[in-house]
């Protein structure tokens, strides 16, 4: 038996895909993390992380648990997130907030064209606001929030690309973030 075998977990696979990103149902390893929550909560509470699972949303992922003070461990480098991005982060989130208080929908997932963020953008950036260099940039900004995972491309025809905002958006951005940064932007545009 080698040292890989003698130390090997049934969940093992799970918790270095939780290491790397968010896990979703169509995962491969989805089962594992339902199945041993408690195992891998109890593994990854010692280097200072702990498990959330969305099962109705159907994703899970890792979480830096904070101190008194909000301090980690520092194992998941916090992202640096430009302006531009984050602004096209809060739309989504606003968009798919709208999206869960419309009780007539059926849908249970948020699909957004780049038309459409560029409709809710405009609607959202205040007069003063350079909209045209945001605009301009804005494929940029949209394939930022692919990466990071908030977005995911479903299809594209032409010039326009089909995206399902990832509910994932709502555990990273919540309402609080989301109010305090709509109140930093008039601000911003205020001193402008």
């Amino acid at each position: 038996m080698s040292s890989l075998e003698k130390h090997i977990t049934p969940y093992s696979k799970a918790i270095v895909r939780l290491l790397k990103s968010t896990v979703e149902r169509n995962s491969n390893v989805w089962d594992d993390v339902i199945n041993y929550q408690n195992e891998i909560q109890d593994y990854i509470s010692k280097i200072g992380l702990e498990l959330i699972v969305k099962k109705d949303e159907g994703f899970a992922f890792l979480k830096q648990l904070e101190d008194s003070e909000g301090n980690t461990l520092g194992l998941v480098q916090r992202r640096q997130i430009g302006f531009e991005t984050s602004i096209v982060l809060v739309v989504l989130r606003q968009s798919l907030e709208d999206f869960d208080s419309n009780p007539t929908q059926l849908a249970t997932e948020k699909f957004i064209t780049n038309t459409e963020i560029k409709d809710e953008l405009e609607l959202f950036l205040p007069g003063k606001y350079n909209k045209v260099k945001f605009i301009k940039e804005l494929d940029k900004y949209i394939n930022a929030a692919v990466d990071l995972g908030y977005l995911k491309e479903i299809s594209k025809k032409e010039n326009e690309t089909k995206y399902q905002i990832h509910r994932i958006i709502k555990e990273k951005i919540t309402i609080d973030i989301l109010q305090d940064f709509e109140n930093k932007l008039k601000d911003y545009v205020e001193s402008v």
